[in-house]
């Protein structure tokens, strides 16, 4: 059975309703490693089933992860409860209409039947690349499928496969970091992975402390993608926008980043994880932010376009997650034209280089400032090359600020993970280039690298 059949099974048990049904299944594989030892293997089969009915001006639904007829009468008996005595919801916009999506492609048939023993085999070789230093992470891949019906007649579902490899070599003092994710595992080397990470790490043994101040920097794109996220969970965001704390705020058309920055979200890239419509069944579409350095628009879902006076841009989040607003699943930013980080290095030419950020936190979204740490392979540049290794640094920095001077971008861009995994599985990541910006502001030194 497709969720799209279990969707119109739900439908079903709420005859003569105005409803919509929301099935989100997941089949999925996780090989862990920690200490260069496989741990803790997992499996998940799972299928999320959301009902939501809307009566008299009244919205309310249930979920069950059961599928049988008996779980589906007993969603739909909790479902007509909970409409009965909701109260009236005066922003409501409807259930998504009938609309095609775009094809794409975003399946892989041997990464959605890849089995746990060949997770395991790929995690073996990650951990063998690592050596003699000790592996910590994971090789993760899996199947969903996203279904959207509804009484009016929507009926639209989409069938996504992922892979992600994530390794962190680390020891006493040292620790270096790389990751790969994409549609099928095949096209992911986890040795490669490990042999980056392992590069990094040997390179960060015996840290040294940098004054406060500001600084030139390179940003590799895991700390680029990272930085990205967090700006926009506001400023990218349609509620942001609406609710005023975005930096967007008052300036979509003038100009806020850099002329070489170019920002979009396009879920339809087949260089990132494509997806054809999101959690209310509207079709995603490519949505330009950033145009050459001018604030162009943000993501909607149905009630923030509504508040707005404009069409959803096919951003819905899962209900339960729609209180902060839509948000960006595949953000995309054009390349430059350095052909490597080593050009960033000689464009900075005296600052930093940042593999990753970590521990991030948003200070202020209406003005972009967003605070974190740097982590596993930081180091100084002197002289356009990448010099002695650093501490983990702390961070403050305004985003736009950033973005507004920025001497060069690599021609390569990099799919990075952006997928938490703590939840039901839905993966997703962001394009990006390395980036070289004339402005980073440290504020203090932390802990050194390593275990």
């Amino acid at each position: 059975m497709t969720a799209l059949d279990l969707a119109a099974r739900a439908l079903a048990a709420v005859p003569g309703e105005e409803a919509e049904a929301v099935v989100h299944s997941e089949l999925s594989g996780f090989a862990r490693y920690a200490g260069s030892e496989v741990h803790q293997p997992t499996l998940v089969e799972n299928h999320v089933v959301q009902l939501r009915v809307a009566r008299d001006g009244r919205v309310a639904g249930a979920s069950t992860n059961r599928t049988d007829d008996d779980a589906l009468r007993d969603l739909a008996r909790r479902t007509l409860d909970a409409v009965a005595t909701a109260p009236a919801d005066d922003d409501f916009p409807g259930f998504a209409p009938p609309a095609e999506t775009a094809a794409v492609d975003g399946y892989d048939e041997a990464t959605a039947e890849l089995p746990p023993a060949e997770q395991a085999h790929i995690a073996a070789q990650a951990i063998a690349a690592a050596r003699p230093l000790q592996l910590y992470g994971y090789v993760t891949s899996g199947v969903v499928e996203l279904a959207v019906a509804t009484s009016g007649g929507l009926a639209a579902e989409d069938r996504m496969t992922d892979a992600n490899v994530l390794a962190l070599v680390a020891g006493e003092g040292v620790s270096g970091y790389a990751e790969r994710q994409a549609i099928a595992i095949g096209s992911i080397d986890a040795a490669e992975t490990a042999e980056e990470a392992l590069r990094k790490a040997e390179a960060t043994r015996g840290g040294h402390e940098v004054e406060p101040g500001a600084y030139r920097a390179v940003l590799e794109p895991y700390a680029f993608a990272e930085l990205l996220e967090y700006f926009a969970l506001d400023s990218f965001n349609g509620l942001g926008l609406l609710e005023q704390s975005s930096y967007f705020a008052g300036r979509i058309g003038d100009s806020v980043f850099a002329p070489n920055i170019s920002i979009a979200e396009d879920p339809l890239d087949a260089a990132g994880l494509p997806k054809s419509l999101d959690f209310e069944g509207t079709p995603r579409r490519r949505v330009p932010l950033i145009e050459a350095g001018v604030a162009h628009g943000v993501v909607g879902d149905r009630g923030t376009a509504a508040g707005a006076g404009e069409e959803s841009t096919g951003n819905a989040v899962p209900v339960q997650n729609r209180r902060y607003g839509p948000a960006p699943v595949a953000l995309s930013v054009a390349a430059g034209e350095a052909g490597s980080l080593e050009d960033l290095d000689e464009a900075v030419g005296d600052g930093i280089h940042i593999t990753r950020l970590h521990y991030l936190s948003v200070v202020s979204p209406r003005d972009g400032i967003v605070t974190g740490m740097t982590r596993d392979g930081t180091f100084r540049i002197r002289d356009g090359r990448r010099a002695e290794p650093l501490v983990n640094l702390r961070f403050t920095v305004c985003v736009p600020e950033m973005l507004a001077d920025v001497p060069a971008l690599t021609r390569e861009r990099m799919l990075v993970n952006r997928t938490q995994w703590y939840d039901e599985r839905y993966a997703y990541g962001f394009v990006v280039p390395g980036i070289a910006t004339a402005k980073f502001t440290i504020t203090g030194n932390g802990s050194g690298p390593g275990l």
